[in-house]
């Protein structure tokens, strides 16, 4: 028993435990030292964090706000993080010995003719469970990681709302330019099949022109009312999103919109730099420290477990007028706990354990690789509207002229209505084609920015590297 104390004074002088067992480092995927994809304009290159302000649409920011405030996923994140803190303090509180205080009084006697006694006592308990193996500190370091989990996964949540409510106000302001298109498109029409039934009624034309154009027209403002109820839909879109009254949100849709110029997200210029940048990557690397850190745990529990007491009470006693002071303390038991015997239960939570940390690191090394895959998309996209773009410029232009020759030429009596309408119809689909371009190329640069993290950064972590050029 002698050397049982002892080695209990010399673990207690030594710090009480041995230090966890260490943390597995989450595995990294080999990566390849540049973008494959070409970085958009040249590499030139801004800050993420303000991306919505450099658009210069003080409405998408007020939006992007709006909706980042509403979200319920965004509010279910932050219940995540009080969750995991609440996880992390109890963890926490488990290195530590546990206290509590007690009072009691009592009056009666035990036999007669002994006086009536009262009995007053106050005390404190103490308990504590030494942490030999460390199986305490890994539960903690557990907590923590899962705590810092969680905070990214707040952040996560936030940008996904953000590109989610930014793709949905560039799709309203890219349709309302396009309903502008098919409207004026539909008066052009409206008025070639007046001019053409009364070109009939004259008898100057065949009636098929007539009906022609009168058909012309109608589908024009067929697709000019669809347009107008696909712009409908994207109000109503933006008011569930960001929570704001629709009278409101219409009144501020209505000032004057322009494109903007192309302000460019900020790309790593190596594909490791998203450990830094996307949240969802760091939150899938902190889960499987944690999950790690749940083996060492696992592990500890099959070792044996050592628990210190001790209590100290003060108090009095009175009985036939004599007072009596009554003290006591005490410092112990020490238990000493060996598991023997619980039928595999032990080993096969390690087993458990260790089967998380498996799934949590294959996960994390398809999530790295999800997170590449994005961002190549994203940049393909980008320099495939890019390349594009002149050449739909260039289109819409030449087939303009053409329209505006042919209508010309039709005014004169040299062409006739079928060729001014099909002239009509390719010039319109050119310039349909140019917007839905230009659609395209704002949907892949908040693509973009949802791939590389929106601009968030693991705290500590050095600020990712960026290229000078593609």
């Amino acid at each position: 028993m002698n050397h049982a104390v002892a080695l209990a004074v010399l673990c207690l002088l030594a710090g009480c435990a041995t230090p966890p067992p260490p943390v597995a480092p989450a595995p990294t995927p080999a990566q390849a030292p540049r973008w494959h994809a070409p970085l958009p304009h040249d590499g030139t290159l801004a800050g993420l964090a303000a991306w919505w302000q450099q658009l210069g649409d003080p409405l998408l920011a007020e939006l992007v706000a709006a909706a980042q405030a509403a979200s319920p996923s965004v509010s279910a994140a932050r219940a995540r993080i009080e969750e995991a803190r609440a996880a992390r303090i109890a963890a926490r509180a488990a290195l530590l010995p546990a206290l509590e205080a007690s009072a009691a009084a009592a009056r009666g006697n035990s036999q007669p003719p002994a006086p009536l006694a009262t009995t007053v006592q106050a005390g404190a308990q103490a308990s504590w469970e030494i942490d030999l193996f460390g199986g305490n500190r890994a539960a903690e370091q557990a907590a923590q990681a899962r705590l810092e989990g969680a905070e990214a996964g707040w952040h996560d949540a936030r940008v996904a709302v953000a590109a989610e409510t930014a793709a949905t106000y560039l799709g309203l302001r890219s349709c309302e330019r396009q309903v502008l298109v098919a409207d004026r498109d539909a008066q052009s029409r409206r008025e070639t099949a007046r001019l053409a039934a009364l070109s009939a009624n004259a008898g100057f034309t065949p009636p098929a022109d007539a009906a022609l154009a009168r058909a012309s027209a109608a589908d024009a403002s067929r697709r000019a009312t669809q347009q107008r109820a696909q712009c409908e839909m994207e109000v109503k879109a933006l008011v569930a999103l960001s929570a704001l009254a629709e009278p409101q949100l219409r009144e501020r849709l209505a000032a004057p919109w322009q494109e903007p110029a192309g302000a460019v997200p900020a790309v790593p210029a190596v594909p490791a730099a998203l450990l830094a940048q996307r949240p969802d990557v760091h939150r899938a690397a902190r889960d499987v420290a944690a999950a790690s850190a749940d083996v060492g745990s696992a592990q500890a529990q099959r070792l044996p477990r050592l628990t210190l007491a001790g209590s100290i009470a003060a108090g009095t006693a009175r009985a036939g007028g004599v007072a009596t002071d009554l003290q006591t303390w005490s410092i112990g038991p020490l238990g000493l706990t060996l598991p023997l015997f619980d039928g595999g239960r032990r080993a096969a939570n390690v087993d458990a354990a260790q089967a998380r940390h498996a799934d949590a690191a294959a996960r994390y090394a398809d999530r790295v690789r999800q997170a590449v895959r994005e961002v190549e998309q994203a940049l393909v996209q980008l320099e495939s509207a890019r390349a594009r773009d002149q050449d739909a410029r260039t289109a819409y232009e030449g087939y303009a002229a053409s329209l505006a020759a042919t209508q010309a030429r039709y005014g004169s009596g040299l062409a006739s209505l079928p060729e001014l309408e099909e002239s009509r119809r390719v010039a319109l689909a050119a310039e349909t084609a140019l917007l839905t371009l230009q659609q395209e190329r704002l949907a892949a640069w908040v693509a973009l920015y949802r791939a590389v993290g929106g601009g968030w950064s693991a705290p500590g972590a050095a600020p990712a590297a960026t290229a000078a050029s593609s």
